[in-house]
Order: structure tokens, then C-alpha cells, then sequence
């Protein structure tokens, strides 16, 4: 349990100081779940980056997150019975499939963790995406005359409604849904803001995945609560965000974070100086 110490200066005719210990509240750690497999379909050959991250909860002041090392975790193609063992081979909390394998369109996967004699399953399907059409450097700015503008461009893919996520590295991630163009070419800009302490000339790599609709409104409730810099489900939020996991054994007990397999498009751009006339 943490305390925070208050010192009071009182100015009458001479200064006092008060010490004041307040007791905060603590909470038993969750499992957090972080299962965000990505497929790399515009690729050859096509490739998976397909990794469990399983951590513990903290309270609010606690620096570090602790790893969970002592898990079971596999992974069950439901079409077919094919179950995947995922393992910590450097012992960070960062389980991996032991058999790579690209997950298949329109079939249901379901994600096992078993930790401290509790289960926790989660099923989804893979959700495909549309490639970047262009990212291209952009010469406005917003505010200081300092922002790094990207220019981005995509076809919509019109047969369904697409929800995308956007990763801008830096901890800078932007949701979009295709409910306004659906089917239609598309482009915005976004700007890397000062804080990210981009040194220019430098390299970034942007991504687009594929994401469902209640991943979207989970996400945005994530950066809502966590902020841009946040990290992800890692960072500790202001309440309990739950995402599409479920505990088997004890429905108090529910974890934290969000099983998906997204489709990804990744397109890296050299973003140099800005030109002066």
C-alpha cells in the first residue's frame, strides 16, 4: 500500500509543517492478456508476428509491471482441432508459437491461458484490412511550425463495414471506421508533435490493421482512459477496462486486454528536414 506525505506550511507569524499520512487503496493484481497477432498479408511471403504478453496489474503509484512467466497459453483453430503451444523462452512474460503458422480467413481461433489454476479463453476470427495506397511527407504544421505532417491514402473496401487502427510509432495510435466512406478513396494527415522528439533525418514505419468494431470502441476507450502515451493495456488505467476475455473458472476474477488477429499493410518513409524558400 502506498502513502503519500503532505507537508503543510502555515505563514501567520511563523512557518509550521505537518506531516499527513494517507492510506490509499489497494487491489488484488489481474492477469493482463495482450494478444495482438498480426498478419502481414501484403508481404512475400506472407508473415505472422503472433505473441501473448501476460503481465499483473499494479496499483497506480507502482513503477514496475510484473511479468507472468509460470503460464500455460495455447491456441486452438476450432475449424479443425489444430491446438498451437505458445511458450516464454526468455522467461519476460512474452509467450511465442512454438510452430509458426498463418492464421486462415474465416476461421474462428480460440486463446487458452491458464495461470494460477485459472482459465481464461477468448475466441476471434482474423479481420482483414486494405493496403496503404500512399504515406508521403507533408509540409503543414499546426500549431508551433514545428509538427512532422504524414499524408496517408487508402481504398476503402465497399462489400462491409472496416474499422481500421493506425500505429504511428511513439505510442501514437489513431482509430478510424469507414461509416462516412465507405468504398471510396481516402486520405488524411496526422503530425508527430514535438514530444515525440523525432530527430530528423529519421525512419518511421506506420501500420494499418484490420481491427472488428468492438475492438475500435475498446481501444478508444483505452486511450480515453490511458492517454496517447500510454503504452497500450499495460499502462495502468483509472478503472478496469474490460476487453473480450473471460475467465472459466472464476468470473470475479476477470482479466484484463483483448485477443485479435488483425490483417497489417506496414509502409516505412525516410522523413527528412522540411524545405525553406
Amino acid at each position: 500500500m502506498k502513502k503519500i506525505i503532505l507537508i503543510l506550511i502555515c505563514v501567520v507569524f511563523t512557518n509550521c509543517e505537518k506531516v499527513v499520512d494517507i492510506d490509499l487503496p489497494t487491489s488484488a493484481p489481474k492477469l493482463i492478456i495482450d494478444a495482438g497477432f498480426e498478419v502481414f498479408f501484403n508481404e512475400i511471403p506472407v508473415t505472422t508476428n503472433m505473441v501473448v504478453k501476460l503481465r499483473l496489474s499494479t496499483d497506480f503509484f507502482d513503477d514496475a509491471i510484473p511479468t507472468v512467466t509460470n503460464a500455460t497459453v495455447f491456441l486452438t483453430n476450432l475449424s479443425d482441432g489444430t491446438v498451437f503451444n505458445f511458450s516464454d523462452g526468455n522467461a519476460d512474460g512474452n509467450y511465442e508459437s512454438n510452430t509458426p503458422f498463418i492464421p486462415e480467413d474465416n476461421v474462428a481461433y480460440e486463446l487458452t491461458v491458464i495461470h494460477n489454476s485459472e482459465t481464461y479463453k477468448a475466441t476471434t476470427t482474423k479481420t482483414k484490412t486494405v493496403p496503404f495506397t500512399q504515406v508521403s511527407q507533408g509540409e503543414s504544421t499546426l500549431f508551433s511550425g514545428n509538427e512532422i505532417e504524414l499524408e496517408v491514402a487508402f481504398s476503402d473496401n465497399g462489400t462491409q463495414d472496416d474499422y481500421y487502427l493506425f500505429d504511428f510509432t511513439k505510442n501514437n495510435y489513431f482509430t478510424l471506421e469507414d461509416r462516412f466512406f465507405n468504398g471510396s478513396d481516402y486520405n488524411f494527415s496526422f503530425f508527430y508533435l514535438e514530444e515525440d522528439n523525432i530527430e530528423l533525418p529519421s525512419t518511421v514505419t506506420v501500420k494499418i490493421s484490420g481491427i472488428t468494431k468492438d475492438f475500435f470502441t475498446y481501444f478508444r476507450l483505452l486511450i480515453d482512459q490511458s492517454g496517447q502515451g500510454g503504452g497500450g493495456p499495460f499502462q495502468t488505467v483509472p478503472s478496469s477496462l474490460l476487453g473480450n476475455i473471460v475467465n472459466e473458472t472464476n468470473d470475479a476474477n476477470f482479466p484484463l486486454g483483448y485477443f485479435r488477429i488483425s490483417e497489417v499493410d506496414t509502409f516505412s518513409i525516410d522523413l527528412v528536414e522540411k524545405t525553406t524558400n
